[in-house]
């Protein structure tokens, strides 16, 4: 009788740690998920500040520059994208958008009376500081997203994450050819291009002159 109470008691025990540790997992869980929530939070904060100080450039673009409309509108149509829609579609609308504001930027280097306007300066300067906090909320998110998908993904949390309807979730991501610095093309395309070749090389090359021949008949010195 003694043995069998020893067994029920071990038995117990046994579970009770078993419950315990899964209810650790599973809080562990929670807060790894609440700290991707919240940090997307902050982009989102971001992304929305973004979205309400485009149409104030794009006004006083449109003054000074209104031939430029395909970049216009497409600056446009990705401010409706960087608010709605999933983590990727955010995150392809937005480094799209930063790339169309990039080339307004460069762009606005060959115009003075542009690059001089007040409102100009400013709209600039307050997109290019919000670009820069939506860098710097997005590594933190990208930290807290790959912590807590290494724990729902390793084992154990591979086996009961499933259970408690945990899922993997999407880093904000910058694709790879849009790290690259913007480039903008100013030179004229219908300039002469430079002769190449064996014309240029002659033409580049003259013949040396050669010493003239002694005459016959006189002495030399």
């Amino acid at each position: 009788m003694g043995l069998l109470l020893d067994i029920g008691i071990a038995v117990v025990a046994l579970i009770v740690i078993l419950v315990a540790w899964v209810v650790m997992m599973f809080n562990g869980f929670v807060t790894r998920r609440n700290r991707v929530q919240d940090a997307w939070a902050q982009i989102d904060v971001q992304l929305k500040r973004r979205y309400d100080l485009i149409p104030n450039l794009v006004n006083t673009v449109k003054g000074y520059r209104d031939f430029e409309k395909s970049t216009l509108t497409q600056v446009t149509a990705l401010r409706s994208q960087i608010v709605s829609g999933s983590v990727q579609d955010k995150a392809q609308a937005n480094n799209m958008l930063s790339q169309a504001l990039k080339s307004i930027f460069a762009v606005a280097e060959n115009y003075p009376d542009l690059k001089a306007s007040a409102n100009f300066q400013q709209h600039q300067t307050t997109l290019e500081d919000t670009e820069d906090k939506i860098a710097f909320v997005r590594t933190s998110y990208n930290d807290y997203v790959l912590d807590y998908n290494n724990a729902i993904q390793q084992f154990p949390g591979a086996v009961f994450a499933p259970m408690f309807n945990f899922h993997r979730q999407d880093f904000f991501q910058t694709p790879e050819e849009q790290r690259e610095p913007v480039t903008v093309d100013f030179s004229d395309s219908s300039a002469p291009a430079p002769a190449t070749g064996a014309g240029q090389t002659g033409a580049q090359k003259k013949p040396k002159p050669q010493p003239a021949a002694p005459q016959a008949g006189k002495p030399g010195k």
